[in-house]
């Protein structure tokens, strides 16, 4: 029999490193430690807390997030590809590791209207390097690959997760 999962019961301490880093953590050099005189604890003690949310799934990822545009990259396209079922996950995980592919990841078709199983964005400063980066992803999806096309960005949306409100 497994064991039933952990359960997370945040304390005081908890729901303010939530809130101190729900937004983003401190652009500055040493985070951990400003989050720490912020909250009035340890930095390891930060860390030990973050760690444990990150081992329970309570936060999923801690990354840096860029802002294409800002950097010049306005050209932001999701392949879509209509890969073998068999072969998709196995492709997927190449596609994946490409340093232009920011996220790839595998998802239902809808058929009849929609054949794709394989997705990766890409990030590009115009369609046309856009579309050589395709060029090279459909090399390696080979003849496994039958459909693909590519879906523009047209504007920006805002990406936020979930967000907990100030304190009682």
């Amino acid at each position: 029999m497994n064991a039933p999962e952990p359960l997370f019961l945040p304390d005081a301490v908890d729901l303010a490193l939530i809130r101190a880093t729900q937004g983003s953590l401190p652009l500055v050099p040493q985070p951990y430690h400003a989050l720490a005189e912020v909250i009035g604890v340890s930095a390891e003690e930060v860390m030990q807390r973050m760690q444990r949310m990150l081992d329970l799934g309570i936060i999923r990822r801690i990354g840096a997030v860029p802002n294409h545009y800002a950097l010049g990259y306005k050209a932001n396209g999701m392949t879509v590809w209509d890969v073998a079922d068999a072969e998709v996950d196995r492709l997927g995980e190449i596609v994946g590791q490409l340093a232009f592919v920011s996220h790839c990841y595998r998802r239902p078709r809808r058929l009849p209207l929609w054949p794709y199983n394989l997705f990766a964005m890409v990030h590009a400063k115009s369609r046309e390097e856009v579309e050589a980066m395709a060029a090279e992803i459909a090399v390696i999806l080979g003849t496994a690959c039958k459909g693909k096309d590519i879906l523009y960005s047209s504007r920006i949306l805002k990406k936020t997760g979930l967000r907990i409100g100030g304190g009682q």
